[in-house]
């Protein structure tokens, strides 16, 4: 493994002779650890295909809940699956667990979401539990331990600080659209695709109940 240090190293310095300093990327970092997972694929019978990884809070996230996500190829200019891992995990190993669940859905090409396509894939290389967060299970995660020591020992240990991510940062600043009536204060929550018709009439008071939130 001295000899991928020395080939990463070799190959920067050609890039950016100027500037050898610089350190490993989060980035160059993830995809190193993409080549380690991808023979546990390999062994189940199924092939990592070409990935992009990025350290990145995933689209979907919603207070923080989401740490990993995989985008289809048909999302890529170029096809290719593009897989976010969130900064609020910098653990070595946490990292690599999230990174095997995207590669699940990558070899899926996130076609099959968390359904009986993932699940078979996911329970082979060794993930457990509930498919929409499923995890290393114990072999798996040894091996995962594994991968993780061997790449801090060869390449430094993953090159990012955990970032706390408030659920402020999600939560929208619209305040829902509402109907209250003006009399007896009975208020009802507002579809998107109905507010263009108006405030609905009280059933109690049968009078026009007024807008609250945000409407536009």
């Amino acid at each position: 493994m001295g000899r991928l240090r020395a080939h990463a190293v070799s190959l920067w310095s050609i890039i950016f002779p100027s500037m050898r300093s610089i350190p490993l990327t989060r980035e160059a970092w993830l995809l190193f650890a993409v080549g380690h997972i991808a023979p546990i694929f390999n062994e189940a019978g199924y092939t990592v295909p070409r990935v992009r990884v990025a350290c990145a809070i995933p689209a979907t996230a919603r207070r923080g809940s989401a740490v990993g996500q995989c985008w289809p190829t048909t999302r890529s200019e170029d096809l290719v699956n593009e897989i976010y891992i969130s900064p609020v995990h910098s653990d070595p190993v946490e990292v690599l667990d999230t990174l095997t669940h995207e590669l699940v859905h990558a070899v899926d090409d996130c076609q099959h979401r968390h359904g009986k396509e993932f699940k078979e894939i996911a329970l082979a290389v060794g993930l457990q539990g509930k498919m929409r967060e499923a995890s290393a299970g114990p072999q798996l995660r040894l091996r995962l331990q594994s991968i993780a020591t061997v790449m801090t020992t060869e390449l430094g240990p993953y090159p990012h600080a955990k970032l706390s991510v408030g659920g402020a940062m999600y939560e929208s600043s619209r305040k829902p659209a509402r109907a209250e009536c003006p009399r007896c204060k009975f208020k009802v929550s507002m579809l998107r695709n109905h507010l263009k018709i108006g405030p609905p009439i009280c059933p109690k008071d049968m009078v026009p109940m007024e807008k609250r939130g945000d409407w536009d």
